[in-house]
């Protein structure tokens, strides 16, 4: 399994990556992963491909690496190991899954997670086209993920929403609080709209408070702004267990995301942890929620439209504790346990039909032979 962004930053391409890789080594699935690591790696089965770089995409700055020192690495990695099957999320990233993706030892799954605009499908859709006749199957996380790729590459593409490992979140020890607490937890920039939320705070009573996880390029300037607000609590960048004990703890998870989602993975955290949601209203969230079912959604953007949904979640104990039923049976329809067993019976597949083919090694093209050549 192949991740194009840094093992070490917190993110959710990674943690779908991290969190499929422990569900089918539970199921006997020899998994082992590939990706950068700004640090040590965070698990055993996790083979380093060097630091990453950040770089721009979707709006945001993402930990790539796409140096030549990592496509090196992953080329050693690919030639050392005789993989079955190569799961590549993001394929066409630049770095590991593109080098991954380009010089296919073994039978590709791909799995696309981003939605909205690419800048990578726009300026290399011939190449992409063409690479992407080395993909055995295709999956998407979401319908707006697959509208994406099928814009630029096109194809059939399974949809198999991302998953959670649901005992994780059920059984954690709630964080304390103070009094009425939300939580938000997503990088501190422009499209995750922390803005709106801090502005929103204006509107919410004085014993309401407002725990901040991550950071980002905003942290200091918002930082400096609201610093008199002694409601607000900047926590930094959380560990996974820091995570979902304040996921636990507080009285309503906030994900005011201006644009960017493709899939509402976030709100499924939430859910599992038995926490009340209130949300924007994008295409993306609205595949995991339904608004005054199993969350509130308000109109991204609106601060008084937020204000008044936080406000309603928070005092209205019968909203919030329906809201929490819903959420918990909603959850189970995303078990990170169900999604393992989807790609498990994927791997056998197409691992089953390379060797209906006679168990002929892939042909050698001229870049794997130049590889080859380069890496003896």
């Amino acid at each position: 399994m192949v991740c194009p962004y840094s093992l070490s930053v917190p993110g959710g391409v990674q943690a779908q990556v991290m969190g499929l890789a422990r569900e089918l080594r539970k199921m006997g699935v020899e998994v082992r992963v590939l990706g950068p690591c700004d640090g040590p790696p965070p698990a055993t089965f996790v083979t380093p491909l060097g630091n990453s770089l950040p770089t721009a995409a979707n709006g945001s700055l993402a930990p790539l690496a796409p140096d030549p020192s990592a496509a090196l690495r992953t080329m050693r990695a690919l030639d050392d190991e005789a993989f079955d099957v190569l799961h590549l999320h993001e394929p066409f990233a630049p770095g590991p899954t593109m080098t991954a993706m380009l010089l296919h030892p073994a039978p590709v799954i791909a799995t696309f997670h981003a939605a909205g605009e690419s800048a990578s499908y726009q300026y290399l859709k011939a190449p992409i086209k063409a690479a992407a006749k080395n993909i055995a199957h295709s999956v998407a996380v979401s319908k707006d993920a697959m509208e994406l790729v099928q814009r630029y590459v096109g194809g059939e593409y399974e949809i198999l929403f991302n998953g959670v490992e649901l005992d994780e979140y059920r059984n954690a020890k709630p964080h304390p609080t103070d009094g009425p607490t939300i939580f938000f937890c997503g990088r501190h920039e422009e499209r995750k709209g922390l803005d709106v939320l801090l502005a929103a705070m204006a509107e919410m009573d004085a014993d309401v408070h407002l725990w901040i996880g991550s950071s980002g390029p905003d942290t200091d300037r918002l930082r400096n702004r609201y610093s008199e607000d002694s409601r607000i609590e900047w926590l930094g960048r959380l560990s996974d267990a820091d995570k979902i004990a304040r996921l636990r703890g507080a009285d309503v998870f906030c994900a005011p995301s201006l644009h960017g989602e493709s899939f509402g993975v976030v709100l499924i955290e939430a859910m599992a942890a038995g926490t009340a949601i209130v949300a924007s209203a994008l295409d993306g969230y609205r595949n995991v929620a339904t608004d005054d079912v199993d969350a509130v959604l308000v109109e991204p953007g609106d601060i008084a439209a937020l204000a008044a949904g936080l406000k309603r979640v928070l005092y209205d104990t019968e909203l919030n504790s329906q809201l929490c039923a819903a959420g918990d049976l909603r959850a189970a329809d995303f078990s990170m346990a169900t999604l393992a067993s989807c790609y498990a019976a994927r791997y056998h597949q197409i691992a089953g039909s390379a060797a209906a083919g006679g168990g002929r090694p892939i042909a050698e093209s001229p870049m794997r032979l130049r590889v080859r050549r380069m890496l003896s």
